[in-house]
């Protein structure tokens, strides 16, 4: 056991005292310096109060860190919340703190379990990592129950960085490839802004809310932004136009012109407006009808690649006999009425909506389904 005397900043909150400094993962990660009272689901008797680790989120983060070692910019600023039910030898002429594992540890882990295991797969792999510092929080006097009651304010008041907000910064990350040197992502997130779906998807969306023509005009909510016309949030539709649109069997993603494929896009939206919309269909205009709208667009899209037409006549002719051969329950779906508030449309869920775009896909192409079938 080592005594290790570091810097600190002594923190006043009410009773509580936390101390501010940080450490290096070699000191972490050392045996019996910190411990994590894991929650048995599978008993009540059970005193533990932290979530199980998830190996898969540790890893993410060691990926990270070790990815960062050759170009020096991996970094973690979120301090980690440690805490003791004892004192620690605190001197105000040095701002430092001593640390006698031996006496006071093992610390509890409050907040920041994933991280602490994540930096020590990551030493394990490359000992570079050993020299990385941490900022950490370690609160002294904490009795067990109120070190409980800090995991629990802390994991219920934070709130994740908005998925609209994500996104955007997403898009900026993917414009500026070849363009900026970007630091060292987590693999996830270099892998969403290498593909470009985001940011496409966020452009469409821009694009239908900001044209004047375009039937989602100020419908949008768009990141970090207010309305008092907005039906459906971008988030919702950036997500729809992503697993739907964008993907490798949709001919849409394949044009390889965005203008052309936004400007399409646009007018599939503007079609479906012109059959359906009598200023009633205000579900059509919510997340049901952006999820259904975009799933149908890949069987859509396929017969408009067929023909080579993506005019807004076109495509309105195509789905006003499309939805005059849909058949059985989801037969009002080009219908005004179906869409309107309190309609059969405010009721679907997942699967329903999944069962209506499959008769739109049937109704579709029995406009082609003429004559005998010969074998």
């Amino acid at each position: 056991m080592t005594v290790l005397t570091i810097p600190a900043a002594r923190v006043k909150q009410g009773d509580l005292v936390l101390y501010a400094t940080s450490i290096k993962v070699k000191d972490l990660t050392q045996d019996k310096f910190y411990s994590v009272e894991t929650l048995d689901p599978d008993n009540t008797d059970d005193t533990g109060y932290q979530r199980l680790l998830n190996t898969t989120r540790a890893k993410r983060l060691a990926d990270y860190i070790v990815k960062g070692q050759n170009s020096q910019d991996a970094f973690l600023p979120t301090s980690i919340l440690l805490a003791t039910d004892k004192s620690l030898p605190f001197d105000p002429k040095t701002n430092t703190i001593t640390i006698d594992t031996a006496a006071v540890g093992p610390f509890s882990v409050v907040d920041g379990q994933h991280r602490v295991e994540g930096l020590k797969m990551a030493a394990l792999r490359d000992t570079r990592v050993l020299e990385f510092e941490v900022p950490v929080n370690i609160a002294v006097n904490l009795s067990r129950i109120a070190q409980m009651c800090h995991f629990l304010i802390v994991n219920t008041t934070q709130k994740s960085v908005d998925k609209s907000v994500e996104q955007r910064i997403i898009a900026r990350l993917t414009d500026a490839i070849n363009i900026e040197e970007l630091p060292s992502l987590p693999k996830w997130i270099s892998n969403i802004v290498e593909r470009g779906e985001v940011d496409k998807a966020v452009k469409m969306v821009a694009y239908l809310n900001e044209t004047p023509d375009s039937p989602w005009f100020g419908k949008i909510l768009m990141a970090n932004d207010t309305s008092d016309t907005a039906t459906v949030n971008q988030r919702s539709f950036v997500t729809a136009i992503v697993k739907y649109v964008l993907t490798a069997n949709n001919p849409l993603s394949v044009i390889n012109d965005f203008e052309k494929e936004k400007k399409i896009f646009a007018n599939y939206w503007r079609a479906i407006s012109s059959v359906i919309d009598d200023e009633n269909a205000t579900v059509l205009y919510k997340y049901n009808g952006v999820d259904l709208f975009c799933r149908f667009s890949i069987p859509f899209f396929m017969k408009l690649q067929e023909q080579g037409k993506y005019t807004v006549p076109f495509m309105t002719s195509m789905l006003s006999k499309c939805f005059d051969n849909v058949e059985g329950d989801y037969a009002g779906v080009g219908h005004s009425e179906w869409w309107a508030k309190g309609g059969k449309a405010s009721y679907l869920n997942s699967g329903a909506i999944n069962i209506v775009t499959q008769e739109l896909a049937k109704a579709l192409h029995k406009q082609s389904m003429v004559g005998e079938i010969e074998i």
